[in-house]
Parts: structure tokens; sequence; C-alpha cells
């Protein structure tokens, strides 16, 4: 049998090719690193999180919490990993990036149908194909891609956050706790009085950016937005943003600062963190600068600094089927950021989808769309509905499911609807003989510990 070709082995790529190989088909996964890095990653591992180590909120009173559990019923080696690395970060799911992608990396290598070639591709592999190379595409799959689909015009930048040490905070200022006690001290805060807050704003404003090139329009996601570009909106935008002090209060004083700065652990043995909502175009010398003019990181040693990079996603909504079938072609699927969906799970779980749907074209059978009731089909529709304009990425979230017909709100209404996404997903693993792949995902899933 020839193999399915999976191109890029990020978290999209990765669930791809798991999908594929428990369905005992064969894969070729192709990812070009290290041969050739990318301007935004710095390891060759697969699954490799190049931005923040969280993967969001853990519960189903969220959308994306309510995806995580649909990708566990499916069987999803990226849910298996995470679950393996998770790390404390309140009632989100984080994890240690480095475990995490190599716990990837070594499960699809040691994987016997699956084949890695680490080499930059220049065309499209002819054949049942899954393309989810993201939005850090190389320029000449790039330059083949627009030959297959016409111009790529939309694009977005990303931008990420710095990491600091741990041993380098002063602790004497910082102090450690979650928004309202969720989740014990999982996070360290830096308090900052309204004065120190100001200083702050007025010396991001003024800092040195990196430039874009006079050709380039920047149109940043929201959920992802350099400080920058909050700071320019008014002076207190991050104050009621990433930097809101609400559900903290410092122990020494009793009471809530006018602003804080919270750090997210990044690795297992909490030896790094990472700037909440902290994603910045500044150059390297005047993070250094800024950044240690926060209370508590006036010593900081930065083991990574922010940085901005190109982001491009397709047209979806006039190129791909529900099922993320290329309409031109019918064997060559797509999944992943590239495909405008933003978040790490909401990558992943598209290259579950997609992984799926090219193993029922090698068998000749349906390729399958999920219930509109659950996360991932919800998301699906929004990405492929054909009379959607001013396409923009977006992430899982229940204002994109079917209404219910109970008049509730809020945390009621959310656990109704997750309710029924669960249900109905289970119906439809039933339904199109999908449970085989979990159940083998299982005990794959002994093999890793």
């Amino acid at each position: 049998m020839n193999p399915v070709h999976v191109v890029g082995a990020g978290l999209a790529g990765s669930e791809a090719a798991w999908q594929l190989a428990q369905r005992g088909l064969p894969v070729r996964l192709f990812e070009m690193r290290p041969t050739r890095m990318t301007p935004a990653h710095q390891t060759a591992f697969f699954g490799e999180l190049v931005c923040s180590n969280s993967l969001r909120s853990a519960s189903l009173e969220t959308a994306v919490g309510l995806l995580k559990e649909e990708m566990r019923r499916l069987g999803s080696l990226v849910m298996i990993a995470a679950d393996q690395a998770r790390i404390p970060a309140g009632s989100a799911l984080a994890v240690d990036r480095n475990i995490f992608a190599r716990l990837i990396t070594e499960t699809l290598k040691s994987h016997p149908l699956v084949e890695v070639v680490q080499a930059e591709l220049a065309a499209i592999p002819e054949g049942p194909t899954v393309v989810a190379t993201g939005p850090l595409t190389s320029d000449a799959l790039g330059d083949a891609l627009s030959r297959l689909i016409g111009p790529r015009n939309l694009y977005f930048y990303d931008a990420i956050a710095p990491i600091v040490t741990a041993d380098s905070i002063d602790f004497t200022v910082a102090f450690k706790a979650s928004r309202y006690g969720k989740g014990g001290d999982d996070y360290i805060n830096c308090p900052l009085t309204e004065a120190q807050y100001d200083s702050l704003i007025e010396a991001i404003a003024t800092a040195e950016k990196v430039e874009l090139h006079s050709f380039e329009r920047p149109v940043y996601f929201e959920g992802c937005m350099p400080i920058e570009e909050m700071v320019r909106r008014g002076p207190r935008t991050l104050a009621f943003g990433p930097m809101r002090p609400v559900g903290l209060r410092d122990p020494r004083t009793g009471t809530r600062p006018f602003a804080v700065v919270q750090l997210r652990q990044d690795d297992y043995l909490g030896h790094l963190f990472n700037m909440v909502g902290f994603q910045t175009k500044m150059t390297y010398s005047a993070q250094r600068r800024v950044f240690r003019m926060i209370p508590g990181l006036e010593r900081a040693e930065f083991v990574r600094l922010g940085s901005l990079h190109r982001n491009t996603f397709i047209d979806s909504p006039r190129l791909l089927h529900p099922t993320l079938q290329l309409k031109k072609r019918a064997d060559l699927l797509f999944a992943g950021q590239m495909i405008g969906v933003e978040g790490y799970v909401e990558s992943a779980a598209t290259g579950l989808l997609a992984g799926v749907n090219a193993a029922q074209i090698v068998a000749n059978r349906s390729p399958v769309v999920p219930p509109p009731e659950t996360a991932l089909g919800a998301l699906v529709a929004y990405i492929t509905t054909p009379s959607r304009r001013d396409f923009q990425p977006m992430n899982a979230n229940y204002g994109l499911m079917p209404a219910i017909d109970q008049r509730l709100s809020g945390r009621a209404r959310k656990i109704v609807l997750a309710e029924r996404a669960l249900k109905s997903l289970d119906s439809w693993i039933r339904s199109n003989g999908l449970e085989n792949s979990h159940l083998s995902t299982r005990s794959s899933s002994a093999q890793m510990n």
C-alpha cells in the first residue's frame, strides 16, 4: 500500500499522522526542521509550542475545554501527550513544552507505520495527502500552494511572549496566587502601582519596535495581540486586559494592586515562567530595558525574548469542504492554523479530522463531518461556510454552536451545550465506526508511559 503523505509535523500534522497510523495505514511524514528552521521554532521536535505553553482552559464550561474532551474520545495523540506533560496552571491545561514535544516526536518516530522524512518539500505530493505546514509555510511550498489555489492574500501577524527564569524573579515583590484562588498559587504575580503602570505604558509606547516591510499590511489576531498594539488603543487598555488585577490580592498588604503582570509556569520543574499576554514586537534590547521596569523583574534573566512573525492562512470558506478536502482535489486535505483556526487545540483537532478523513478516502469510504453540536463540528462549520465574508481566524467558542431550546444563561447554558455535544459525538463515533481507533489508542497510551 502506498503511504499517505502528511506535510508538516506540528500539532496538526502530528495528529493527522497518528490518526492514519492507528488505522493501519502507512504514513510518510515530512518535516523540514532541522534542515530548515522557521523564524519561530527553536527545536526539531514535532509539535513544538512556539508561543504559550498553555492549551487554555480544561473546564467544560469553555468550548476549548470541551474540544479537548472530544479529542480524547477520538484517541488524540496531542491530548495523550498533554495529559502526561501537564504542569500546574490553575484551571488551565499547561504543559512542559519540551516533555510534550518529545513525547509526540518519539511516539511517531517509533511507530512502525510512520516513515519520517526530514526535508523541505517544494511541491505538493501526488495521492492522498494532508498539508499541515502551519502559518510559517516555507516559500517554496507556499509558491506551490499559490499555483494550486491562487494567491494567498489573507494573512496576519503573530507575536510570542518572553520567558524568564524563576530564580531571577524578586519574590520580596512578586507573589504567587491564581485569580480568585482558583488553582492555588500556580501563577507568579508582579504588582504595580498606578505610577509604575503609567511609566511602563509610556516606555512600551516609545520603545524601539521591529519594523514591517513597506509592502506588508499588519492584521493581528485579537487573541495574540502585541502589547504595543494594545497600548495604542489607549493607556488603560492593558489594565483592563492581561494586566487586570481582578481576583488578585497582594498577601503582604491585603489589597488589590492597580495592575499586575502574571507569569505562568513553562516547564515541568518550575524553573521557567512566561509573561502572560506580553506578546511583543519590541527589539530585544528594548524588551530587556522595558520589562525590567516591572516590579519583581528588575534582574530578570530572559531565556527567550518575544518576537513577531508572519502567519498566513488560506481562504478556507471558498476552498475547502467541511471534510477539510480541497474542492479542486478530493485527495488533498488541509489542517491546522493555515486553514483559519486559532489556538493549539483547535489546530490539532483539525489535524485529527483530516487524518480520519484521509483514512476514509484510502478505504473508499465517505469522508465524515463532525456534528455541528460539537465543538469540533461548530469550528469546522465556521471555517468552511462558503457565504462567509471577511474571513478571519477563529478559536473554538460556544457562540459557534446551534442554540438550545432551554432558556438558560451563563454556566448552566454551557454545561447543557457540553453535555449535548458529547452525547452527539459519541453517537457519531459509533455510527461511523471510529471507536476501534479509540481503543487502539488506549493501548498505545500505555506504551508511552
